[in-house]
């Protein structure tokens, strides 16, 4: 990096040191230093530039500048040029004195700057501040601690120039009155005396050699004055604490004669300042100075002031320190090195003033006495050495203190001792004593809150000093070795010295190993000149015993060893060579465990072999006696050590079955059964080991002299029934008992197997049962004792496991295994359900185990009985131990399922066969499902190991199925998913088990290894984690394997178990159970066709009974086996009962998820929902009661499926694809169900309670053909339609048979509006659908289409031939609504398609004239349809098309004038006023006939009491009125006849018959004729108009004589009979038959009106006589 960039970095970092965030500030400044590093010149020139250029940044950013530079010039001084070093000098310095102010931190930041560059210039740097530093002038305080720090720095560049500082500082210190610079020029002076002295001493290296202590008395003399009489008297407690500092070191430069004059007043005014000041370490500093000042002038002032200063010295060391107050600490340095002055001055004085301090009983006088002692027998040495015997009498009651601290201060003095040959002196014996006390002392338990000083204070501190003073006394100072060896031998047995085995061990092996590397004989044991030392038989015993706990003690076991190692030729001459090989070995072993990890039993199985091998190497009799004796002597110094106490027990025993009298062995063991403590637990096991252990090789020594026992009097008196209270507590003897039966089961355990097996039942099993059950009185009571059933208990189980292994067994006839069994099943059932205090559970579990191999078998019931009551006893327990020992109760737990594992297991073992392995596991099963965690893992556990342990002794011999496969791993795979992470774990590792005992019964090898297999392995890591997506994915993966593996005839076995896991309270193994069934579904699917009904069926019938959260994974179950299996699951799934429950619905959405699926499914409801009839009809019990119709359930299920999948919203792609079909179909199934009932066993069902009636109203065929089509809709995208329906009300209408039609025809206009680009197929289909044998669908066909056609979107889609043509084709249907329907479509091309009416004019007037003429509709209603279509297409035809029709279809009307019916009135009235107006201005005669013979009728029917008619006849005579061809008439009917217009009746009538009868007088009889008609009408105004009519006509003038109007029509328009029989009977009129009957025609007018007015003429002439 260039110079350039160095500055111009520095530049911009500088510029940031301003930031407001500490941690930018403190960056910068590291930036800053990590250039220096790079470019120290540059970047101090950069830092200095700033500073000049910046003038006026605060103070705070200046000094940490100053502070950068600082750290750079510490380390890069020489590499300053002397320019540089000139600038920043300058700069520093101007820094330093800019304000006159103390700004603390800025101005140390530049004086600072100027110590680190007077390192290498001091001469610039002192002149530099010399010129700062005038006489006369007091110079600014930062410059007078300038030169003390540098003074400190530099000596022997300062140490020249003080001569001259002092000349000019002194008149300044008179003139000095700010106690800041008096403070300054304190600490000046200090730091010029400690230069001084510090250059004085080393003037060897000095630069001027010439320099001496004289140069600087007179002006230190002079400076002293001032200071110690009068700024010491400041009341500034910081000057008086900155003079006394600066005392110390001037007093070492005063002269001899000025200091042996100023102490008397020296010393106690500097012992003063102890009164007035907390912080005493400056002040005992400076003391120690003058101190050593005085001493070394040989000063007699100190003997008088020794007393006063020993008091004050000894108060200050008797302060407690604290580790939180360096000071203090630093302060008790101080005043021992004041000690330590005065100890080589006045040693006797020191010890008469200190010793009797020792026996105070104040703690802190005698902790700070001994410190002070041990200090001075340190430092002091020479001084002490003839006081050695006083200090040793004196310390005699410091040893009795109990303080901790005192302990503490002792040992730290004793180790003092020790080194200066105290301890070699009468009275050192109790000093080690002492030491090895406190190295025995008990751990104490950590407080819960430890002090800063707790480590050092505690019992524990004092114990792990005192360890430490021992080695290193034994170690490292060599004048003790002869003290200490073999002296330290006596404190190995002593019980109280316990805890100091393993410090003493050590030593002792140091001191051993260092005796023989001086010479064999000075290593021998002088057992003679040392009658106190421990024989070799105590010392064996000892180490051994203690070795057993081996970690105990800081690792007591290896230093015993090794200690017993170095003294063998002390124990005995023969073993030396024999320890050599074995000691290692078990040191070796011990390295290579833990406290933690050692396996207890097993190391103690190996000191026991060490020990037996030791016997077998002596193999001296005596000496093994001799080492019996002495184990049994110490056994009452373990009575508070049970652990190492049963072990000693198995030592005696070990020792007696190596000896090889008899006489003793049967003394040890009457001694040991008379001595043994029963009541310790430690005790009873502990004999019953070393009886055992003895019956290995004096089987019948030691069952005589347990019976001999039993015989003696100890043993009677505490047995009797009378005499239970003289010897021993009842529950004393229950303990002897206790210790008899567990001697009897080691014994049967030790001993030879086939001396053991003859007198296992008459000897051992017998005395066992006769101490646990005793008879009182003639009955047989068992003891309540639980520790007495414990030993029961397990000796059992050890004699049970001795017959086992010994080589009879199979051959052995066990007769009294029946009742053990019972005895230990009744045990088992005993305990408590709830927690696990005792082993009795383990141990008779084992001792079943072991039963249940021997012969006889047991029976069916009684293996049963036995795993069911083991099962409870152990799966019931608690997750939790409830021991107070948490640690203890989880190795009982542990050891307990054990046990039960080997019971199990050892019952498995004699059925090794599938069904065999199905039994156990139906045991477990109900663990397995516990809603219990823990339980669950428990038994998961179990099946595991049986599982397990069927795989490692499979032996298949031929080809066999393992039948019970699927339900085994349908029950174990869903707990893959288990909430408990244990569970998890077994649960996969009893599905690769079972995967494997396939293989294996598949013919493969059991070494064989799957890759699918293994991969179960594999998976475990995802279950491990408790993310759901992660643990469902090992799930699903696990079910693949399963997959793979899964022969084809436990497939369905395994998904029915599955299914069943689906109602699983643990909702995790639930969701994997759905799973693993998709996942099978998926994978092997295919091969379930004939399944798919009962698969199906469980599926519903389990949804019944599961969780909501499995509902979505079922659903995709049905859905895989659709995709697989279509046809077979929409079956099954019809089949369901109606209504569908909520969870059958949701099985046919999940056939919507997939667009394909959901089209096929789709397509087979379409057909199950056409393939039965809709309905059947029943006639009810009456006679000639119209029919009920009831629906058929096969097309009402499809129907309410073919709903539940619409309305899925992933249903869309399948009903678009499908919408022509399914709106037809659904159409057509609404039409066929209206008014059809439902079957009487679901109208049962609507009758049960409220809820299922309303499932039961959804169930109504017509509601749900309808809802199923308005989901069908929405999910095809036409919700407009749907809206728009519903708006006008047509849904209901649907619903009903009066408004179906009405229904149709709003669902028709509301797709043509909304939905035009469906139509050509809809149409298409419902084309189709015209031939339907069902008249209803026929209808509701016709009456869409009919309905479309009033719509322009036909043309637009070019649907109008098709439609007309496909209506037309209905003009011959057998149902009239069929025929009317098809007219109506017909005429609603006026409406939707006008410019096409006249293209097809003739086809559709030839339709209309059809209707008119339609004699099989006996309601009128399609001659109605085809006058109100006429009506409409009749503006639009060809007037040609019209003409030649025009007369028939006036002819065909005229009957329905007087229809009863208002509608036809009105539509044949307005009809015939179609007609007129069609004919304006070219009105033939025939018709102008017709006109005429309406007249009448039209102007009665001005009456009708409707009035649409009298509306119709208004319109009608408008339209006449111009064909009359007289325009006052018609403008009369113009003027009076307007819509909305106020009629006048008589008064129009008046007028009307006033011009007829004017310009037409030849029609007078004719309408009078006509007018008679009505004269009996039905209708009361009609009636009443009749005569008026007639009376208007009659006032008029009358013509001179009647005339005969005769009108002869051309032949082709002659009226025909039934026309004129219509024109002379009116159907409204008296009499009137109805209309279009032959009657009608026939039958005479009631006045014989026809006939009379009938004139003669030739056919086709009407005469009229007026």
């Amino acid at each position: 990096m260039t110079e350039s960039c160095v500055k111009k970095l520095s530049c911009t970092l500088l510029d940031a040191i301003t930031d407001k965030d500490p941690m930018v500030q403190e960056q910068v400044c590291s930036a800053l230093c990590s250039l220096g590093e790079v470019q120290p010149e540059e970047m101090l020139c950069a830092c200095e530039e700033y500073l000049r250029q910046h003038d006026k940044l605060a103070h705070p950013y200046r000094a940490m500048v100053l502070r950068t530079m600082e750290m750079v010039l510490r380390n890069h001084t020489s590499e300053l040029d002397k320019d540089t070093a000139n600038i920043i000098i300058l700069l520093a310095s101007s820094e330093m004195t800019r304000t006159k102010e103390l700004v603390c931190g800025w101005q140390q930041a530049a004086s600072s700057v100027l110590v680190a560059v007077g390192q290498r210039f001091i001469n610039r740097v002192m002149e530099e501040m010399l010129s700062r530093f005038q006489p006369r002038t007091l110079p600014h305080c930062s410059v007078v601690r300038t030169f003390a720090s540098l003074a400190v720095s530099n000596v022997f560049g300062v140490v020249p120039f003080l001569p001259s500082i002092l000349s000019t500082m002194l008149p300044m210190l008179g003139m000095a009155k700010q106690d800041e610079l008096r403070v300054a020029f304190c600490s000046a002076l200090q730091h010029f005396s400690e230069s001084t002295l510090e250059y004085l001493a080393n003037l060897d290296q000095a630069p001027d050699p010439t320099v001496r202590k004289d140069t600087f008395a007179t002006d230190i003399f002079s400076a002293y004055d001032i200071l110690f009489h009068h700024w010491l008297q400041s009341r500034e407690p910081r000057l008086r604490l900155a003079v006394v500092e600066a005392l110390g070191p001037m007093s070492l430069l005063l002269p001899s004669e000025r200091l042996e004059e100023q102490l008397p007043k020296l010393l106690p005014g500097v012992l003063a300042l102890y009164k007035k000041h907390a912080e005493t370490f400056y002040v005992s500093k400076s003391l120690g100075q003058i101190l050593e000042a005085a001493v070394s002038v040989g000063s007699r002032t100190l003997e008088v002031q020794l007393d006063a200063l020993l008091a004050a010295l000894h108060a200050q060391i008797c302060v407690p320190v604290e580790s939180s107050s360096p000071l203090v600490i630093s302060n008790q340095k101080e005043v021992l090195r004041c000690f330590t002055v005065l100890a080589c001055c006045t040693p006797g004085r020191l010890l008469a003033f200190l010793l009797p301090r020792l026996d105070t009983s104040n703690e802190r006088l005698r902790v700070g006495t001994l410190q002070v002692l041990r200090h001075v027998i340190n430092s002091a040495a020479a001084q002490m050495e003839v006081q050695k015997p006083f200090i040793l009498s004196s310390m005699r009651l410091p040893l009795l203190d109990p303080s901790s601290k005192v302990k503490q201060a002792v040992v730290q003095v004793i180790s003092a001792m020790a080194h200066h040959g105290y301890l070699e002196q009468p009275g050192g014996e109790v000093m080690i004593e002492y030491l090895v006390q406190q190295c025995a002392l008990p751990p104490e338990p950590q407080p819960e809150n430890p002090g800063p000083d707790s480590k050092n204070l505690s019992a524990d501190g004092v114990r792990a000093m005192s360890i430490r003073t021992l080695y290193l006394v034994s170690t490292a100072v060599d004048r003790m070795s002869d003290v200490l060896w073999p002296y330290l031998l006596e404190f190995l047995t002593p019980v109280r010295f316990t805890g100091a085995l393993t410090p003493l061990c050590r030593s002792l092996v140091h001191l051993a190993q260092k005796r023989q590397e001086v010479g064999a004989d000075t290593f021998l044991i002088q057992y003679d000149a040392h009658v106190n030392l421990p024989s070799p038989y105590a010392v064996t015993t000892r180490l051994l015993v203690v070795s057993s706990n081996p970690y105990l003690g800081d690792g007591r076991g290896a230093a015993s060893l090794r200690l017993l190692n170095i003294l063998h030729r002390s124990i005995h001459p023969l073993l030396g060579r024999r320890w050599e090989t074995t000691i290692p070995l078990l040191l070796g072993y011990l390295d290579e465990y833990t406290e933690e990890t050692l396996p207890q039993k097993e190391w103690e199985e190996k000191l026991l072999m060490f020990l037996q091998d030791t016997l077998a190497t002596v193999s001296d009799n005596t000496w093994t006696c001799q080492l019996s004796l002495e184990m049994c002597k110490q056994l009452p110094c373990y009575n508070g050590t049970p652990q190492e106490k049963h072990f000693l027990y198995k030592c005696i025993g070990t020792t007696l079955g190596a000896a090889s009298s008899k006489e003793v062995v049967r003394k040890h063991l009457q001694e040991l059964l008379e001595t043994a403590r029963y009541q310790e637990e430690a005790d009873r096991e502990g004999l019953a080991c070393c009886f055992g252990i003895c019956a290995s090789s004096h089987l019948e020594d030691t069952l005589a002299q347990l019976e001999d026992f039993v015989r003696s009097d100890v043993f009677r008196k505490s047995i009797g029934i009378f005499s239970i209270f003289k010897d021993r507590s009842e529950n004393e003897v229950e303990k002897v008992k206790s210790a008899l039966i567990l001697c009897y089961g080691h014994v049967a355990a030790q001993a030879p197997r086939e001396l053991m097996l003859a007198r296992v039942e008459s000897d051992i099993l017998r005395n066992m049962f006769q101490y646990f059950s005793t008879k009182v009185l003639g009955v047989k009571v068992e003891s309540k004792d639980p520790a007495l059933k414990l030993c029961l208990v397990q000796s059992t189980c050890m004699v049970s496991r001795a017959i086992c292994s010994s080589a009879q067994a199979s051959s052995f006839h066990f007769s009294r295994k029946a009742e053990l069994v019972a005895q230990m099943m009744e045990f088992i059932r005993a305990e408590p359900p709830d927690s696990l205090r005792t082993p009795v559970r383990k141990k008779a579990m084992l001792t079943c185990t072991y039963l249940v191999s021997l012969e006889p078998a047991l029976g069916e019931q009684a293996r049963a009985d036995m795993i069911q009551g083991c099962l409870h006893s152990v799966m019931a327990l608690p997750p939790e131990s409830q021991g107070e020992d948490g640690s203890c109760q989880e190795a009982l737990y542990l050891d307990t399922v054990h046990a039960l594992e080997d019971l199990l297991t050892s019952l498995l073992q004699r059925d090794m066969t599938p069904p065999g392995l199905q039994v156990m596991v139906e045991h477990l099963s109900p663990w397995i499902k516990s809603p219990r965690g823990h339980e669950r893992v428990r038994a998961l556990g179990l099946s595991s190991c049986l599982l397990r342990y069927f795989l490692e002794h499979l032996h298949v011999s031929a080809l066999v199925p393992f039948h019970n496969l699927g339900l085994l791993v349908g029950l174990f795979s869903p707990r893959c998913a288990d909430l408990w992470p244990a569970a998890r774990q077994e649960a996969v590792g009893c599905v690769y088990s079972l995967l494997y005992l396939q293989l294996g019964y598949e013919g493969f090898s059991r070494d064989y290894r799957d890759d699918t297999a293994e991969r179960l392995l594999t998976l475990k890591d995802g279950l491990m984690r408790p993310d759901p997506a992660v643990l469902f994915h090992t799930c699903h993966s696990i079910a693949q394997v399963i997959a793979k593996r899964l022969p084809a005839d436990q497939l369905i076995s395994l998904l029915l178990t599955m299914f069943e896991g689906l109602g699983d309270p643990d909702k995790n193994c639930s969701q994997a159970a759905s799973v693993m069934v998709n996942c099978l579904l998926q994978e092997r699917g295919s091969a379930l066709l004939e399944k798919v009904p009962e698969i199906v069926s469980v599926l519903r019938s389990k949804l019944q009974e599961t969780q909501e959260h499995v509902l979505p994974a079922t659903q995709h179950s049905v859905y895989l086996l659709a995709s697989q299996h279509c046809a077979a699951v929409v079956s099954s799934l019809l089949g369901s009962p109606l209504p569908f429950d909520s969870h059958t619905c949701m099985l046919w959405r999940a056939l919507a998820v997939e667009p394909s699926l959901a089209t096929q499914v789709l397509g087979l409801l379409l057909e199950k929902m056409g393939r039965d009839v809709p309905f059947k009809e029943s006639r009810a019990f009456l006679l000639g009661s119209t029919p009920n119709r009831v629906a058929t359930l096969l097309p009402l299920s499809a129907t309410c499926a073919l709903h539940e999948i619409v309305s899925a919203p992933a249903s869309g792609p399948a009903v678009l694809e499908l919408y022509p079909q399914l709106f037809v179909a659904l159409l057509l199934r609404v039409s066929c169900t209206v008014g059809v009932q439902l079957p009487r066993n679901l109208q049962a069902k609507e009758r049960k309670g409220a809820s299922l009636a309303q499932a039961a109203r959804n169930l109504e065929p017509c509601s749900s053909a309808v809802d199923a089509l308005r989901a069908m809709l929405l999910r095809g995208g036409s919700e407009d339609v749907l809206q728009d329906v519903e708006l006008e009300g047509g849904w209901e209408l649907l619903r009903t048979s009066a408004g179906h039609e009405e229904g149709t025809t709003q669902l028709a206009r509301a797709m043509a509006k909304y939905a035009g680009p469906r139509l050509p197929l809809v149409t298409k289909a419902l084309i189709g659908t015209q031939n339907s044998a069902y008249e209803i669908q026929r209808v509701t066909s016709t009456a869409f289409l009919a309905e479309l056609l009033s719509s322009n979107v036909v043309n637009d889609l070019m649907l109008l031939e098709s439609l007309l043509d496909g209506l037309a084709a209905r003009q011959k249907d057998s149902c009239a609504s069929v025929r009317r329907l098809m007219l109506r479509g017909l005429a609603n091309l006026a409406s939707g398609s006008p410019d096409k009416v006249r293209a097809h004019g003739p086809q559709l007037l030839t339709a209309m004239i059809s209707g008119l003429d339609d004699g099989d509709d006996p309601h009128g209603l399609v001659a109605l349809e085809a006058m109100v279509g006429l009506s409409q297409l009749l503006p639009l035809v060809e007037p040609w098309d019209l003409h030649s029709v025009l007369l028939h279809v006036a002819i065909r009307v005229r009957p329905f004038f007087d229809s009863e019916k208002m509608e036809v009135r009105t539509a044949s009235i307005r009809l015939f006023g179609h007609l007129n107006e069609a004919c304006h201005g070219d009105c033939e005669d025939v018709f102008l006939e017709q006109v005429v013979s309406g007249l009448a009728p039209l102007l009665l029917h001005l009456q009708d009491p409707q009035a649409p008619v009298a509306s119709a006849c208004r319109f009608a005579l408008r339209m006449c009125g111009p064909n009359l061809e007289c325009e006052e008439l018609s403008a009369t009917f113009q003027k009076h006849l307007q819509e909305g217009r106020g009629l006048h009746f008589g008064e129009f009538l008046n007028t009307t018959c006033k011009h007829l009868m004017r310009h037409f007088p030849d029609l007078l009889g004719r309408l009078v004729s006509t007018n008679l008609f009505y004269f009996k009408s039905s209708w009361e105004d009609i009636r009443a108009a009749a005569p008026m009519f007639t009376g208007k006509h009659c006032s008029q003038p009358q013509p001179p004589h009647p005339t005969l109007l005769t009108l002869t029509l051309p032949p082709s328009h002659r009226v025909p009979g039934a026309a004129l029989g219509a024109q002379t009977s009116a159907p409204g009129g008296p009499g009137a038959a109805p209309y279009g009957s032959p009657a009608a025609a026939e039958r005479p007018s009631p006045c014989g009106a026809s006939k009379g007015c009938r004139g003669p003429g030739p056919p086709g002439e009407v005469r009229v006589k007026l």
